[in-house]
């Protein structure tokens, strides 16, 4: 992955596989060495999303235009429709006389944020059983040691949501599917609590908000951390995005079909279906690039997704 470099003001300090973190650059001693770790002693970071996409855990070419700025917008929106929910965004525009600017070019992807103490934990919500569940329910008859009913098939709806977290892995492995019980040993009872809790709720009320606009929310993912000032649980990074979760049509899904058209997703589940056909993981460590009609593909269906939940605003 190629190092995005430093911004005016800005030291870039880290670079997942679809965000570039920066500091305020003013944190650096005289002679350009941290005083500490930058994320553990800034008080706010700077979060880019960028084009990038990411399948099986790599980091594929060429880059879906426009995706950052889509699912930093969809994040935003999303914040809106959450006020009940304390979120990482920073100060509003007034009140960042003594940071430096968030350069013109970037402003529509990149959001400034209180810096938290994140859990490791990917707080799951599923509504529907698909995907990774579907496959851990046919091995076992459960999701999370969760035990469901006998005989559903893939993309059935779940009696009621399930909150089946995950352990977050480092970069280049592979997230863990955990239990509840781990989730306390992890952050501890009250913490496992509070992050189960909000998890259902904003996916009840997302769920709800998604179905008034013809979408179905299947499944969805969540992280938070805790305010290093108040200890309170927030929500952070990306909040119901097509990169965070799992979305369906509601008409095509309700009248039938192929699971192909029931279940067709407006996410980069065209970009994975296609690296499953045409890239073979135990031959080549490097996947092949994208054709360009895949990566057009794939941002209309994030293109579409945004317009259809905020109504085209």
């Amino acid at each position: 992955m190629t190092d995005p470099g430093d911004l005016d003001g800005w030291t870039h300090v880290y670079s997942g596989k679809v965000r570039d973190l920066y500091v305020p650059t003013d944190l650096m001693t005289d002679d350009d060495t941290w005083t500490g770790d930058p994320l553990n002693t800034s008080p706010v970071v700077l979060v880019v999303a960028s084009d990038r996409v990411s399948a099986f855990d790599q980091v594929l070419e060429p880059t879906i235009p426009g995706k950052g700025a889509l699912l930093t917008g969809l994040t935003r929106w999303w914040f809106d429709q959450l006020p009940q929910v304390p979120n990482h965004l920073a100060y509003a525009e007034d009140d960042r006389h003594d940071l430096p600017p968030i350069p013109a070019d970037l402003a529509e992807r990149a959001m400034l944020c209180r810096s938290l103490d994140m859990f490791p934990v990917e707080c799951v919500v599923r509504g529907y059983l698909t995907g990774s569940g579907y496959k851990e329910y046919r091995e076992t008859g459960a999701i999370g040691g969760i035990p469901l009913p006998e005989g559903l098939a893939d993309g059935d709806r779940l009696p009621e949501p399930i909150y089946t977290p995950a352990w977050k892995a480092p970069m280049g492995e592979h997230d863990e599917n955990i239990s509840y019980e781990r989730t306390v040993e992890l952050v501890g009872e009250t913490v496992a609590e509070q992050l189960r809790a909000i998890s259902l709720d904003v996916f009840e009320h997302a769920s709800t908000v998604a179905e008034e606009r013809g979408l179905i929310l299947a499944d969805t993912k969540f992280e938070f951390g805790a305010d290093r000032e108040t200890g309170i649980v927030t929500l952070a990074d990306e909040v119901l995005t097509s990169d965070s979760s799992r979305y369906w049509d509601l008409e095509a899904y309700l009248t039938g079909g192929t699971p192909e058209v029931r279940m067709a997703s407006f996410d980069k589940q065209i970009v994975r279906d296609w690296l499953a056909a045409n890239w073979d993981q135990a031959e080549s460590e490097q996947p092949p690039a994208l054709p360009a009609e895949i990566v057009d593909q794939t941002a209309e269906r994030y293109r579409a997704l945004v317009e259809r939940l905020t109504l085209g605003l």
